[in-house]
């Protein structure tokens, strides 16, 4: 399953897939539970695939920072906990994306990305590769 199908919703923990979308917004299924939710179109949703992590030099999808870990970690979860102590998340993130603008890139963003990345593990959708039709300026829609 491609991360164009994986949802973050804002104020509930954990990554949601998209099972299907209504008029009022899309039915997901939490990775952590399996329990179905119902999200209104005024939820705060990040699609994964649409997210980039600000280096110094451009944006990074994801997807990349995603197979950059599992390189590191050889396919297992991260070596380090999302719970760890700030200066430990930045150290291991540093190792991953060497470059990455640590003016923009907050330690609850490193948080959530070693989180949603094990996540991901657990449920083995850790296929980060490349999908054929990928758009090459995918933005972060955060803000949204």
């Amino acid at each position: 399953m491609a991360l164009d199908k994986i949802l973050s919703v804002g104020g509930k923990p954990g990554l949601f897939k998209l099972l299907t979308q209504t008029r009022s917004g899309f039915v997901g299924e939490s990775l952590l539970d399996g329990k179905r939710v119902t999200v209104g179109l005024r939820n705060n949703v990040s699609v994964l695939s649409e997210i980039a992590i600000y280096t110094l030099e451009e944006e990074v999808p994801l997807r990349e920072v995603f197979q950059k870990i599992k390189e590191k970690e050889g396919g297992k979860k991260t070596s380090v906990s999302h719970k760890a102590e700030k200066i430990e998340l930045e150290e291991y993130f540093f190792e991953v994306l060497p470059n990455y603008d640590e003016d923009r890139v907050y330690a609850s963003d490193i948080k959530k990305i070693v989180q949603w990345y094990n996540i991901l593990v657990d449920n083995t959708l850790d296929d980060f590769s490349a999908p054929d039709s990928e758009d090459e300026s995918s933005k972060s829609d955060e803000e949204e």
